[in-house]
């Protein structure tokens, strides 16, 4: 595997959107004929979901599963846009194990799903100066150069940001991280125009010293790697 892309799964093939015909089941077609496949984005995938354009399906590990295939990547005008949420948490990993992040460095343990209490975030990070948690987020909407997220309105996505808060407000080390799987944009905000309770605790977060790690993913058909940091919109000058 390479230091800085997780592959994905062999066995990928193209298809043709069709339709969303449930919240986590989409429509497409393959040498003509229909194929459903599980999406794990609840999100509504906002500007993306077209009939016509061209998608990526990896097959699923278990040969009995009702839909074959789960949706990966969304061909959207001559590149790809990641929609598996399950990608930033393997590239949380990822990036501790090749050390991607400077700030993460020091930490010599990486524990995934890790609990706190009644909460989950999707890592801990262990180190000689105490623990980094961390919660994983997916974005693929983008506004005039600006990545957003949520692309809908989330109560859970809500939830998790009044955690992380008060995990910070106890002095514990608290990050977010944002995978933008898609290269069309330069900054990263939260969407105060789709969702203004979660933009609002997504700014006092930060004043309660919840670090903000919004990256930019390098998408293709063979998989998704790391690519650069983004300015938040408030420190750009778009």
């Amino acid at each position: 595997m390479s230091k800085r892309k997780l592959f994905l799964p062999k066995g990928c093939v193209h298809a043709c959107f069709v339709q969303r015909i449930k919240r986590f089941t989409i429509l497409a077609t393959k040498n003509g004929q229909k194929v459903f496949a599980h999406t794990n984005n609840s999100g509504s995938m906002l500007g993306l979901l077209k009939p016509g354009r061209t998608i990526l399906l990896s097959p699923a590990k278990n040969k009995a599963r009702k839909l074959p295939y789960t949706l990966e990547l969304i061909d959207l005008d001559g590149f790809w846009v990641g929609v598996n949420t399950l990608v930033p948490n393997k590239m949380l990993k990822l990036i501790w194990e090749n050390k991607l992040i400077s700030e993460w460095v020091a930490y010599e343990r990486f524990v995934p799903e890790a609990r706190f209490n009644k909460s989950r975030l999707d890592a801990r990070l262990e180190g000689p100066k105490g623990d980094l948690w961390i919660e994983a987020k997916n974005v693929t909407l983008v506004e005039e150069d600006v990545a957003y997220f949520p692309d809908a309105q989330s109560e859970r996505a809500r939830k998790h940001m009044r955690e992380l808060i008060g995990l910070a407000k106890h002095g514990h080390q608290v990050a977010c991280f944002y995978l933008i799987q898609r290269p069309d944009c330069k900054c990263f905000g939260p969407a105060d125009f789709i969702d203004p309770e979660f933009a609002r605790l997504f700014w006092q977060a930060i004043k309660a010293g919840v670090k903000m790690y919004p990256y930019q993913a390098e998408v293709d058909d063979e998989g998704i790697g790391l690519g650069k940091r983004l300015r938040l919109v408030e420190e750009s000058n778009l």
